[in-house]
């Protein structure tokens, strides 16, 4: 991949993973909820969440207004027919089959949160584009209160998303053999097998010795160590079977940016907390969420068996 790439790549017989199994039920989204703001951002999420659903799955099309007017209920039904008549427009010109549900809330993320949860959606989709979801510039607490403490899986369509004709044809995963990151392979692979895609893994080495990364970070003896990590993350990866891996020394999140322009879609887990299993996203996923390259799909961590109702 680049010059600092350890022990390059491992093709583990990366054969199409359609060929290989069905689609597994944990990426079954069923239930899909799109944040839509009547922007090219807003059909560009429209696009992605219509590929991501599970072809008998359901979507629905929501807007959030958070004026302090329409918050305070005093111009709430003038506020609600005008969302609802953008909704039904941009379902009309996506051309397709949709709810349409409108909420006024302090917040874009509360707002969004609270439909996702009123719907029980597995999943929620919103643009990257520069402009929020009222039109307005969006700013990093803005990203990470619509996707931080989702109560279901996240995805974030790419500026231009809803133009582009290109199919997925490799699915990318960021693996670094945690549970977060099986859970994450396993749904790039069923996926994949949805789209008739490959599936490559990276595994990112942090270049600065005992950093606390997101994936791989080392011993303070740098010389040997390096090597000594990316030996066996590449002795790891070649165990996956069906999939083109690789390993790389970088920052995480410029590494995984980097592939996500060489995949059509980057599939990565994330933390979670509390007892309601709210998602936690790190640095690495906010990252990615303000500027990714192609659609990124962020799962929060798996259940423990035994802790559904149990997590602190």
């Amino acid at each position: 991949m680049t010059e600092n790439t350890l022990d390059s790549t491992c093709h583990a017989g990366a054969e199409p993973a359609a060929n290989r199994e069905a689609d597994d039920k944990s990426t079954r989204f069923n239930n899909v909820l799109v944040g839509v703001d009547g922007s090219a951002s807003g059909r560009d999420a429209i696009a992605l969440g219509a590929m991501l659903r599970n072809p008998h799955g359901s979507l629905t099309l929501a807007h959030v207004s958070t004026d302090s007017v329409t918050y305070l209920s005093l111009d709430a039904n003038s506020a609600g027919a005008e969302a609802r008549e953008m909704l039904e427009r941009e379902r009309t010109q996506a051309g397709v089959i949709a709810e349409v549900r409108d909420i006024a809330a302090p917040s874009v993320g509360r707002g969004l949160h609270e439909l996702a949860e009123q719907a029980a959606a597995d999943l929620l989709v919103v643009g990257s584009c520069s402009r929020g979801m009222l039109g307005r510039v969006l700013s990093g607490d803005d990203t990470r209160a619509a996707l931080t403490g989702a109560p279901c899986a996240v995805a974030v369509a790419p500026h231009g998303y809803a133009e582009s004709t290109a199919s997925i044809k490799t699915v990318g995963v960021g693996y670094n053999g945690t549970p977060e990151a099986e859970a994450a392979l396993a749904v790039a692979r069923g996926l994949a097998a949805r789209y008739g895609a490959t599936v490559r893994a990276l595994t990112v080495v942090h270049p600065i010795p005992g950093a606390l990364g997101y994936w791989e970070p080392f011993d303070p003896d740098w010389g040997t160590a390096i090597e000594v990590v990316g030996r066996v993350a590449n002795e790891r990866l070649a165990l996956l079977r069906g999939v083109d891996s690789s390993v790389e020394v970088g920052v995480p999140s410029e590494a995984l940016a980097a592939f996500g322009a060489q995949v059509g879609l980057l599939v990565i887990g994330s933390r979670s907390y509390g007892p309601v299993r709210r998602m936690m996203l790190g640095s690495t996923s906010l990252h990615l969420a303000r500027g990714t390259r192609c659609p990124l799909l962020v799962l929060p961590r798996p259940v423990p068996v035994g802790h559904e109702h149990h997590e602190g």
